[in-house]
């Protein structure tokens, strides 16, 4: 067999560089996708007057544990527990621990390698607590992902709280996680 003449070459090495990059850029569109997915699914687990009955709340666990790996792994933090492996996620799911909770992620930034992908997102969630007390909490949750069979799952998700702050006082009075005061005016 012959050695294709250098331009041949060099269009397939083009077609190769194009079909990489169009791969990742259906791959970031398709993470966007699972990410607002995950959102308006765990935000179908509330009424504003609380959480659904355990016998509704199942089916959107059993999704919510869907979009994870096999041995997926969902971190909430010291506030809010860490679970790994879907049926550990779909048991944490189906015990809310907030009455209330609407995800709003912003700012994402997702490095995607191959069948491997990375994500840091911003999340601001108002939320009501188990004390029925409304908050605003936010944070920046940091994702990796894994495509398996064509398929984009959370491999890891972990939050790391930057505040919870009561409603009435907002974040302005409130401590960050690491003890230290907010600013006041």
């Amino acid at each position: 067999m012959s050695t294709p003449p250098a331009n041949v070459a060099a269009l397939e090495r083009r077609i190769e560089q194009l079909e990489h990059r169009l791969d990742a850029a259906e791959s970031v569109q398709r993470i966007h996708s699972l990410k607002a997915h995950y959102g308006a699914v765990t935000d179908r687990r509330y009424l504003l007057d609380g959480p659904l009955e355990r016998d509704q709340l199942e089916p959107i666990a059993r999704e919510v544990a869907g979009l994870f790996t096999e041995r997926g792994i969902w971190d909430g933090g010291p506030q809010l527990g860490r679970c790994e492996g879907r049926e550990a996620i779909y048991q944490r799911f189906l015990e809310p621990t907030l009455q209330f909770a609407r995800h709003f992620f912003v700012k994402p930034q997702i490095q995607v390698d191959g069948d491997v992908a990375h994500g840091t997102w911003d999340l601001l969630a108002p939320c009501t607590g188990t004390n029925g007390r409304p908050y605003w909490m936010a944070g920046v949750e940091h994702d990796r992902y894994e495509r398996i069979e064509g398929r984009w799952l959370h491999a890891y998700m972990k939050l790391d709280l930057v505040f919870m702050a009561s409603y009435e006082h907002s974040w302005a009075r409130t401590s960050s996680p690491e003890g230290s005061q907010g600013r006041q005016k």
